[in-house]
């Protein structure tokens, strides 16, 4: 396979940390270590240290709104950003939002030709109708979403619900399914991992043990998993349930355990960003609980697999598409009362509990690098059709202004030369 560079292109990377930025960490790792070169284009982040990282981290300027989104917005069209890339011959753009990532992609490609893939990695209509209550300006965001993907020369989502959903908001082309991996080892902690990572934390011996691992916000599913254990608990069962994750819904999260009357059953434990740390809580617990229909892939259910805990979703759910019910995993209805009848049924047999997390590490765990490395067959493919001019030409409703744009990146970054020392064009 011939050594190729490839720009990976996304609107969150560590320190921020979420599904999409660990995929995109891991696709630039192992493309790096095995596959040829890679570059990593995202926003500014408040305490980013890129120094670390076997690949190159180009950061454009963004506007910080952690505090009221828990994001940054990226201002795309930077000079720096582009004259690093025109010099790196790149052989693909690969974005992973549709956001200022793909505005740069698109004039990067109308810069310095070179085919564009984006991948389908989340449910953007709850995130928009949330924030923007006005539907005529929220659909005309979401058409301006559907509208970047067309400009695409080929759209893959991470599994079929993920492009059956994004064909439900207008997307009218194929699309290719490329499953995201995981980045933990097929193998439990040994168990002095496990005793350190909880040692500040009431876990009694022999009481069974949920998980939920991901941001803390209501479409997660969060309300049902609060009424369900309302519901062991009213029964007279003991368990205790790890929250691990942060989110802008925390608060009100908490009063509503809180309000629940479970509380007591709780740990909260905060983003955990040491990965043999969170390995070692999911080892800890006996079953994950994620009844969460907003997810189109849900690694987390793969990250529960590598350590043999099976995983409780909702049957049809983009993350149970791979379980089979009492197999590898367990399958509920979208409602409090099929999780709680679930979890009383499931923990009155916890050795049977360990069977199915065994099925699910056997038949539900994919590798970061077996994922990377069928992308990577991929991205040979949709090169070889580029070159051939077997993609049509791809012009969207803004495209002149982006190729506008483009030209304008193109000039300020050569004209970047020639300014004497001191001064700024930026």
């Amino acid at each position: 396979m011939e050594k190729r560079n490839i720009c990976l292109l996304n609107d969150s990377f560590p320190p921020q940390i979420d599904g999409v930025s660990n995929a995109v960490y891991n696709y630039a790792k192992i493309i790096e270590e095995k596959y040829g070169h890679s570059v990593v284009v995202t926003p500014d982040y408040p305490g980013a240290d890129d120094s670390g990282y076997p690949f190159p981290v180009y950061r454009y300027k963004s506007l910080d709104l952690t505090k009221q989104l828990g994001v940054v917005a990226g201002m795309p069209f930077s000079p720096e950003v582009t004259s690093k890339l025109e010099s790196s011959d790149i052989s693909l753009y690969h974005c992973h939002t549709a956001a200022s990532s793909i505005i740069l992609a698109r004039a990067f490609r109308s810069i310095k030709r070179a085919p564009l893939i984006m991948t389908y990695h989340t449910k953007y209509e709850v995130d928009i109708r949330k924030v923007i209550k006005m539907r005529p300006v929220a659909d005309a965001s979401l058409d301006a979403i559907v509208e970047a993907y067309e400009a695409c020369d080929e759209v893959w989502a991470v599994s079929r619900g993920a492009g059956e959903n994004l064909k439900s908001l207008g997307f009218q082309g194929d699309y290719v399914v490329m499953e995201n991996g995981v980045d933990f080892p097929r193998e439990r902690v040994p168990e002095e991992a496990i005793q350190k990572a909880v040692k500040n934390y009431d876990l009694p011996a022999g009481v069974p043990v949920f998980i939920f691992v991901g941001r803390i916000m209501w479409y997660k599913g969060l309300r049902i998993i609060a009424d369900a254990l309302a519901g062991l608990k009213e029964s007279g069962m003991d368990f205790r349930m790890i929250f691990v994750g942060g989110g802008t819904d925390l608060p009100e999260v908490l009063d509503y355990m809180e309000t629940a009357g479970v509380m007591d059953k709780c740990i909260f434990t905060g983003p955990v960003k040491d990965r043999d740390e969170l390995r070692a809580l999911y080892c800890r617990a006996d079953v994950q609980l994620f009844p969460s229909t907003f997810d189109t892939n849900g690694l987390v259910v793969g990250e529960a697999a590598a350590c043999g805990v099976p995983s409780v979703l909702v049957r049809g759910s983009c993350a149970a598409e791979r379980v089979t019910d009492g197999r590898n995993g367990y399958l509920i209805a979208e409602n409090a009362v099929a999780l709680a009848i679930k979890l009383y049924e499931i923990t009155k047999d916890r050795a049977a509990i360990r069977q199915v997390g065994e099925h699910a590490s056997e038949e539900i765990y994919l590798s970061w690098e077996d994922a990377v490395g069928k992308a990577c067959d991929r991205y040979e493919v949709i090169i070889e059709n580029f070159r051939s001019g077997r993609y049509p030409e791809k012009h969207g409703l803004n495209d002149n202004i982006l190729r506008q744009m483009g030209e304008l990146m193109e000039t300020l970054s050569r004209f970047r030369d020639f300014v004497p020392p001191g001064y700024s064009i930026s």
